[in-house]
C-alpha cells in the first residue's frame, strides 16, 4: 500500500439519499485505496488458461491482511492463477463459519470505448474507475479492509471468519472456486458465505426495495462441431458447407422458445416492476410472458426479464474454414446457455427441440454443466441483512433476486452452504445505469457506496455471532 492510504477522499453527494453519516472514512479511504492497486494489477481473464495472472491481486491481499492471529494460504491450481484464504479461528468450535468472498480477476477491455484508462484506478469526482470496479474488485477489496480491521482491533469471531480472494471467476471457476471445493474443500469452508452481488437500491410502486441475490441461473454452455464437406469455393452448387449448416443451427436458435420457469423469485420481481397491473398479470402468466416482454420499450429491462424467465441460447462464438476458396469442412459454436430453475438437467433436449432434424448432424461436447442454486431466505443472515442494510436505506426491505450469470456462491450452495450476493450502495446512480457498467466501458463505482459496503461488512461480522 502507498501513502494513498491517509489520503482524505471527498463523498460525492450528486442525487445522493442515502445516508452515510454511520461509515467509517478511515476505513472507505482504505477500501478506495485497495481497490485502486488491485484495479491496476489488470488480472485480465480471457478464459485461456494462460490469462489471468491473479497471483498479483492474490500476492498483495495476503500482504494487506498479514497480522497476528491471522492464517494465511494460498493455492496454485496452475502457474500465476493463484487463490488466497485468509483465516481467523473462532473461539467456539461448534458456532457457524462464515465467509467473506471475492473474486480477484476482470474480464478484458475494449479501450476504444473508455474515456478513461482501464486500468488506471483513477479518483475522480467521487467516483473510482476502471475494469473491475463494480464486477467485483469493489466487494472484494472492501471485504479485505473489514477483514483487516478485525486484526488490527483485535476482534475475535465466535465461528471461523474466512476470507476467500478466489481467481478464474470471469471464466466459471474451473482454476478457482471449483478447482477449491474439489481440492482445497477444508480451507475454504464455511456454513453462510457472502459474495457479489446485491444492495443495490431499486424505486418501485412500493417504496425503495434493495435486491440481493438468493439464487443464480445454472451454466450449460455447449460446444456444437458441425461437419460438412470439404471442396473447391468456386464450385458452391450443392456443396456440403458446413458453414451454411452452421448459419442454420444459429438462426434456429435465435428462433427458439424454451418454456417459461416463473418462480418464487420471478413473482418478487414483478412486484417491483413500475408496470400497469395489466401488464405484471401477463408476465406472470406462462402463456403471455414472453409476448408481453417483447412488448416493452425498456430494451434492457426487457433482455433482463426475459433472462430471469427463460432458459437462454446465445451463440456467441464461431470458428470455422481455413481459407477463401476452400468449402469448409468443420465449424465450431460455442453457445451460452444459462439454465432456468428446475431446467438444468434438460439441455439437451432442449437443443434437439430447437435444432430439430439438424441436431443429429451436430456433435456436441459440454464445456460447463453447474445446475441452478438457491439459498433459503429464512436464515439468521438474511435477517440480519436486512437490520443492516436499514443504516444506508431507512424502511428498504430486502427482495431475493435471481442472478442471470453466475457466481462462486453455486460451489458453496453445492456444499451446503448458505450463500447470498450482497453489498450495499448509494443513490447516486440507477439501478439500470449501474448494470450497464458490468463488463461495459467506462466502468466505476462511487465512493459512497463503497463506503456503505465496507461498513456493511464490518457490522456482519460483529453481529453475527451474537
Amino acid at each position: 500500500m502507498s501513502t494513498c492510504e491517509a489520503q482524505s477522499v471527498e463523498h460525492s453527494n450528486i442525487n445522493c439519499m442515502t445516508d452515510i453519516a454511520h461509515t467509517d472514512s478511515s476505513l472507505t479511504n482504505q477500501t478506495v485505496e485497495l481497490l485502486q492497486e488491485m484495479i491496476r494489477n489488470a488480472c485480465v481473464n480471457d478464459g485461456q488458461k494462460t490469462s489471468g495472472e491473479e497471483i498479483r491481486n492474490s500476492d498483495m491481499l495476503e500482504t494487506f491482511l498479514e497480522g497476528p492471529g491471522v492464517e494465511l494460504e494460498h493455492f496454485d491450481c496452475l502457474p500465476g492463477r493463484r487463490s488466497m484464504v485468509a483465516r481467523i479461528q473462532g473461539t467456539d468450535p461448534t458456532a457457524p463459519a462464515l465467509c467473506l468472498m471475492g473474486h480477484t480477476d476482470v474480464v478484458p477491455v475494449s479501450p476504444d470505448g473508455w474515456s478513461r484508462e482501464p486500468f488506471g484506478g483513477e479518483l475522480i469526482a467521487g467516483e473510482v474507475w476502471g475494469r473491475g470496479a463494480v464486477d467485483m474488485l469493489n466487494l472484494t477489496s472492501s471485504m479485505a479492509v473489514a477483514f483487516r480491521d478485525c486484526i488490527r482491533t483485535g476482534f475475535r469471531p465466535k465461528g471461523d471468519l474466512v476470507y476467500f480472494g478466489v481467481a478464474d471467476e470471469e471464466a466459471g471457476g474451473t482454476y478457482g472456486a471449483k478447482w477449491m471445493a474439489e481440492h482445497h474443500w477444508d480451507a475454504i469452508k464455511a456454513d453462510f458465505v457472502l459474495t457479489e452481488f446485491g444492495g443495490l437500491p431499486t424505486a418501485t410502486p412500493n417504496g425503495k426495495k434493495l435486491t440481493v441475490a438468493a439464487g443464480e441461473k445454472g451454466l450449460g454452455w455447449r460446444r456444437l462441431t458441425v461437419k460438412g464437406t470439404p471442396g473447391h469455393g468456386s464450385m458452391p452448387f450443392g456443396a456440403d458447407n458446413a458453414v451454411l449448416k452452421a448459419a442454420e443451427i444459429i438462426r434456429r436458435l435465435g428462433d427458439y422458445r424454451p418454456s417459461p420457469k416463473l418462480t418464487e423469485m420471478w413473482q418478487h420481481q414483478v412486484s417491483t416492476l413500475n408496470l400497469s397491473d395489466e401488464v405484471k398479470a401477463a408476465l406472470l402468466s406462462p402463456e403471455t410472458v414472453w409476448e408481453t416482454i417483447a412488448t416493452l420499450d425498456a430494451p434492457g429491462l426487457a433482455g433482463h426479464l426475459h433472462a430471469c424467465s427463460h432458459t437462454t441460447f446465445s451463440p456467441n462464438v464461431v470458428h470455422g474454414g481455413v481459407k477463401t476458396n476452400v468449402i469448409p469442412d468443420v465449424v465450431e459454436i460455442e453457445v451460452d446457455i444459462r439454465t432456468a430453475p428446475g431446467d438444468s438437467d434438460n439441455v439437451d433436449d432442449h437443443l434437439r427441440e430447437a435444432l430439430g432434424e439438424l441436431f443429429d448432424e451436430v456433435e456436441i461436447k459440454h464445456i460447463h454443466d453447474d445446475a441452478a442454486t438457491f439459498s433459503s431466505t429464512d436464515t439468521q443472515m438474511w435477517s440480519l441483512l436486512q437490520d443492516l442494510m436499514q443504516k444506508a436505506h431507512p424502511g428498504a426491505e430486502l427482495i431475493p433476486s435471481l442472478i442471470v450469470g453466475a457466481t462462486d456462491a453455486r460451489f458453496y450452495r453445492e456444499k451446503g452452504a448458505i450463500a447470498y450476493g450482497a453489498g450495499l450502495f448509494s443513490d447516486n446512480v440507477t439501478s439500470s445505469e449501474f448494470m450497464t457498467r458490468f463488463h461495459g466501458h467506462d466502468e466505476r463505482v462511487d465512493v459512497d457506496s463503497l463506503a456503505l459496503t465496507t461498513q456493511l461488512w464490518v457490522d456482519v461480522i460483529k453481529n453475527f455471532w451474537k
